[in-house]
C-alpha cells in the first residue's frame, strides 16, 4: 500500500512539473496543485484540503498594496468560498475550473472596493 502512495505521489509531481518551480498563475492552478499536493498527505482530509488550499490561494491573490486592517476584502472571499464552493472539490478531482468560478463569484457578494493607493 505504502509503494502504491509513494508511486500516485512521483506520478503527480511528474504531472505537474510544469507548475513546479513557477508562481501560480491564477487561482485555479493554486487551488488544483495545493489540493493534489495535500491529498498525498496520508493524515489530510477532503474537508482539510479544500479549506487550506481555499485559504491559502484566496489569499496569495491579494493585491500587493492592501494594508492589514484592509484584509475585509479576502476573509469575505474566504467566507463565501467555503460556504459556497467547499463541495465542489472530490478525493480524485479537485475541479480547480468550477473551484475558480465559484470564488471568482464570491467577489460580486463582497461589496466593498479595494484599489492599490
Amino acid at each position: 500500500m505504502m509503494k502504491v502512495r509513494i508511486l500516485r505521489a512521483v506520478v503527480l509531481v511528474l504531472a505537474l512539473g510544469m507548475l513546479t518551480g513557477q508562481s501560480c498563475a491564477s487561482f485555479k492552478d493554486c487551488y488544483t496543485k495545493c489540493f493534489i499536493f495535500c491529498m498525498i498527505e496520508p493524515s489530510e482530509t477532503l474537508c482539510s484540503c479544500t479549506t487550506h488550499c481555499l485559504k491559502q490561494c484566496i489569499f496569495s491573490d491579494t493585491p500587493q498594496g492592501v494594508h492589514e486592517d484592509d484584509d475585509n476584502l479576502g476573509f469575505c472571499k474566504l467566507g463565501c468560498a467555503f460556504s459556497m464552493c467547499s463541495t465542489i472539490s472530490t478525493k480524485r478531482k479537485p475541479n480547480g475550473e468550477k473551484v475558480d468560478n465559484c470564488v471568482g463569484s464570491c467577489s460580486t457578494k463582497c461589496t466593498k472596493s479595494y484599489s492599490l493607493p
